[in-house]
């Protein structure tokens, strides 16, 4: 892949932020367990290419915090709020994406 142009940049990072408003506040009831085990990513592993990227650039961000940047709040607020309780075919799907698609690094 080339070098993004800054107007390339730019549309990313809309694109970006149009995708965390569509997750955040337009669609709270999909959880990240149906992500995951449908697109093998859901809000936390977004949450975790933020901090990845910050890192790459020398900016240190924790865990936690790169999840509050995301999410607009804490985990605890999020799950008390929109979470469910995941099924057993759900779980044991995950454990398959999760080993597929995060296990791997």
């Amino acid at each position: 892949m080339s070098t993004p142009t800054q107007q390339e940049i730019e549309l990313q990072a809309a694109a970006f932020r149009r995708l965390q408003k569509h997750l955040m506040e337009d669609r709270t009831d999909v959880q990240n367990i149906d992500l995951m085990n449908l697109a093998g990513f859901c809000r936390n592993c977004l949450s975790r290419w933020y901090q990845e990227a910050a890192a790459e650039r020398g900016i240190e961000i924790g865990k936690e915090e790169a999840r509050e940047l995301f999410y607009g709040m804490t985990m605890d607020e999020w799950k008390a709020g929109y979470q469910t309780d995941a099924s057993a075919p759900q779980e044991e799907a995950f454990k398959k994406a999760f080993e597929e698609n995060v296990g791997k690094g």
